[in-house]
């Protein structure tokens, strides 16, 4: 045993489960995926929508996330708790342009917050990884407001920081943030 392995903290066994929807699935988890998209929202999280997000705007985005997993164009995984429901998600967008056949883009990495602070996280960015390789995608691409969680979430997972653009978008409540992009080889 390392020195590293007897100094590192127990880690509970993991109630979550990490898996892929395919298209039916995804459609039928419409709802689920709107509850935890109104959640991250309502908590702060600039991720595309600004506060309050209706849910019938919820439900559209997550409709049409799902025809794009029916057109293979996205992959989406889930985080589901011990009892099976969803508590994070995280899509890989596959459809590129045709100079670009190798690169995904990773969007809306969400957590709900009643289950935060469990790896959940982590747990979700190792499976994009692993869904990029089955894609064969070797470039990753993604943005995140800068100076929060998901910035050290990215940093631990391997990402390499690109830069910062100010301003770029808005939080929820309307106030401006800087977004910061990565990429990763994988």
């Amino acid at each position: 045993m390392t020195a590293a392995a007897r100094h590192a903290p127990a880690q509970p066994p993991s109630a979550t489960t990490i898996r892929r929807l395919g298209p039916n699935e995804a459609a039928a988890s419409v709802g689920a995926l709107a509850d935890v998209l109104i959640d991250c929202v309502h908590g702060g999280a600039s991720v595309s929508f600004m506060a309050p997000l209706p849910r019938d705007k919820a439900l559209a985005f997550w409709r049409n996330v799902a025809d794009g997993v029916a057109r293979n164009e996205r992959v989406l995984l889930v985080a589901e708790d011990a009892s099976g429901a969803i508590v994070g998600t995280v899509q890989l967008i596959t459809a590129m342009p045709d100079n670009q056949p190798h690169r995904a883009d990773v969007a809306k990495m969400l957590v709900h917050r009643r289950a935060r602070r469990q790896g959940i996280a982590q747990q979700l960015m190792a499976a994009v990884d692993d869904a990029a390789r089955a894609e064969r995608k070797t470039v990753l691409v993604l943005d995140t407001v800068t100076g929060g969680d998901a910035e050290r979430l990215y940093e631990r997972a391997g990402w390499q920081r690109v830069g910062v653009v100010p301003d770029y978008a808005l939080m929820p409540d309307g106030a401006l943030c800087g977004t910061t992009f990565f990429c990763k080889r994988v």
